[in-house]
């Protein structure tokens, strides 16, 4: 099958999801959980793991092994299989994408070319760590490269491209019915989203990565090691050299 097909069936059949309806919207959400990730009383420490119960360990085992088989089907030439791998992670590639980009034009992309890069490569795959780790693994790399791209430019994450090829500002589109109706909560949620993005547009690519990978993908340092070919210790000590950036940066803005 050629790259052109792969990228037919990514999308095939369906229309695909805006990211704004992936998670964009939750950005008073997101925003605490900053604020409680970065701030000096936080409860929860970089690098804390949360024990998985076993029902979730029983699910995660059973997901993996189903994800092996629709690989091996896939690695004969099955495409039924791919594109059944392609629908259990759409939503997730391109809420990760969302995030760490925080650019739904640039999001789109890197959602589209992690597929077909997992496509082309996925005779590769060696059944060494999970699936879902091989393919994040290609989508953190994609948006690193974004990210430095856009740095080297000087670009501004907060706007994007709509559907129609016109700039929109992503903040202006965050809207909240309920902060609406009291200007200055509104006043004060637009004054904390802008805090946050400048605090994340101040760390580095790989920083931003890790911190958005651990607090908005509730990922294992281990596991964020293994997708940027680092070591777990690499990734914890990246994090907290993020982590006390944001802090300093948001702490005018408790």
């Amino acid at each position: 099958m050629s790259s052109s097909d792969a990228l037919v069936l990514v999308g095939e059949g369906r229309r695909r999801p805006r990211p704004f309806a992936l998670g964009l919207r939750e950005s008073a959400i997101v925003g605490a959980a900053v604020k409680s990730a970065v701030m000096p009383n936080a409860a929860a420490q970089p690098g804390t793991r949360t024990k998985l119960t076993a029902e979730q360990m029983e699910a995660r085992q059973q997901q993996r092994a189903e994800d092996d088989e629709l690989i091996r089907a896939a690695q004969k030439g099955d495409r039924q299989a791919f594109d059944a791998l392609v629908r259990r992670y759409d939503r997730s590639v391109l809420r990760l994408a969302m995030h760490v980009l925080g650019n739904e034009q640039d999001a789109q992309d890197v959602h589209q070319e992690a597929f077909l890069k997992a496509y082309r490569h996925l005779s590769s795959f060696r059944f060494e760590c999970s699936f879902y780790t091989w393919l994040y693994r290609i989508v953190t790399n994609l948006c690193l490269d974004q990210l430095r791209r856009r740095k080297s430019r000087r670009e501004d994450p907060s706007t994007a491209l709509d559907g129609a090829g016109e700039e929109m500002d992503l903040l202006a589109n965050l809207t909240d019915g309920r902060a609406s109706a009291n200007p200055a909560r509104e006043l004060e949620r637009k004054t904390m989203n802008t805090a946050i993005q400048d605090a994340l547009n101040e760390l580095t690519p790989r920083e931003r990565t890790v911190f958005e990978l651990k607090h908005y993908q509730g990922l294992k340092l281990r596991t964020i090691g293994e997708m940027l070919s680092t070591t777990e210790e690499t990734a914890k000590n990246t994090l907290f050299r993020a982590t006390r950036k944001l802090r300093a940066k948001l702490a005018d803005a408790r």
